[in-house]
């Protein structure tokens, strides 16, 4: 099922083969319309918390050390719920995580869609 997952800034524009286009931010990214976002779902419960969000933006170099916490905070209840339903999404066809951050390869939707994959 992880291969239905893929990620992709929010400030890009979305393409066909996008699926179901859910933010995973706590946050509304700054400058970009609902409209313009294309945004299907906004699953604030799969985001980091802020204190996380926050550590990783002063060490971005802590990736692993973020990944293991953010995996953590995933076994919550309500993320736990979140997470059913995004596998929900996947198991009628692609989805898309959208992210606001400007690092591609170092972000909470790759983190959660590597954590995904793990799960599977």
């Amino acid at each position: 099922m992880s291969a239905a997952f893929r990620t992709r800034r929010v400030y890009e524009p979305g393409s066909d083969g996008d699926g179901s286009r859910v933010l995973v931010d706590r946050l509304w990214p700054r400058g970009i319309s609902k409209e313009k976002a294309g945004i299907d779902h906004w699953l604030k419960a799969l985001a980091p918390s802020d204190a996380l969000r926050r550590a990783f933006h002063d060490n971005p170099d802590g990736w692993e050390n973020f990944r293991a916490a953010y995996a953590a905070e995933l076994a919550a209840p309500e993320a736990a719920e979140a997470v059913a339903g995004l596998r929900r999404l996947a198991a009628a066809g692609p989805v898309t995580l959208l992210y606001a951050a400007r690092d591609e390869q170092r972000n909470n939707a790759e983190a959660l869609r590597l954590w995904l994959r793990g799960a599977d």
